[in-house]
């Protein structure tokens, strides 16, 4: 694989294993450029692969039978998707999407499995992730549940900007409407709120993050306990490399 994803702004897990762990794994690499909304895994679907994110984000999308879906997860750059199957999960219970187009890395759960079983850096890496990934998807169930959509909202945008590395971020409306579970009217409403507060400006699939002291101070606890223990996964990066932690944040 020529295109190895091991400089600065690529995959971090990928980026800090050794290169003895690395050079196993690589030729098994495929990269791929994949535009917002194509889907990796429907729900319940077999994970023949996971992915890697270098850049553009993956949401992880609960489905009700009614058709109604809501964002629980977020993967970006820091992260992987289809981290169940380290735990001997073949199906997944969400669907997961690109929600900001980018690069992944696709790897064949088969090949992860067994370097996992292996014990070394990537075993110890993919569970601290998965602690992190936990701890998200139940702050966000909770934050779904008991918080109102502005302060919501402004959770998701910075959690969006910190896996894209962007302030200016593609997303309609509506898009915003499924991933919070809320009306679209709403989220037009409080996008006009924000904007008015000089926090944001909007266009027609554009949002752009203006003053993001700001918008942490309206966003929920929410964001400031898995930005806490996504910061704790970084610098768990940065021991294993020798990038420092401001390089590697999210």
């Amino acid at each position: 694989m020529n295109d190895r994803p091991r400089q600065p702004g690529h995959n971090r897990i990928l980026e800090v294993l050794p290169p003895e762990d690395f050079d196993r794994l690589a030729p098994h690499l495929v990269r791929l450029d994949v535009p917002h909304g194509d889907v990796f895994y429907e729900m319940e679907s077999r994970m023949k692969y996971v992915y890697f994110p270098s850049s553009g984000m993956i949401s992880l999308v609960s489905q009700s039978s009614m058709g109604a879906s809501v964002e629980v997860g977020l993967v970006g750059r820091e992260g992987m998707v289809g981290i169940s199957t380290i735990l001997g999960v073949d199906e997944t219970p969400h669907m997961s999407m690109m929600q900001v187009a980018g690069v992944v890395f696709r790897l064949e759960t088969a090949v992860l499995k067994t370097e996992f079983k292996r014990g070394g850096a990537l075993h110890d890496l993919l569970l601290r992730y998965l602690h992190a990934m936990l701890l998200q998807i139940s702050q966000v169930a909770a934050c779904n549940r008991m918080h109102n959509v502005e302060p919501r909202m402004a959770r998701w945008l910075l959690m969006t900007s910190d896996r894209t590395g962007m302030e200016e971020l593609p997303l309609t409306q509506e898009f915003l409407a499924m991933m919070l579970g809320t009306r679209r009217a709403g989220v037009t409403q409080v996008a006009i709120e924000l904007q008015k507060d000089g926090l944001i400006s909007y266009t027609y699939g554009h949002i752009t993050i203006k003053d993001r002291e700001g918008l942490e101070e309206t966003a929920c606890e929410c964001y400031s306990i898995i930005k806490t223990e996504f910061a704790r996964l970084v610098a768990t990066l940065s021991q294993k490399s020798n990038v420092s932690s401001n390089e590697l944040r999210l």
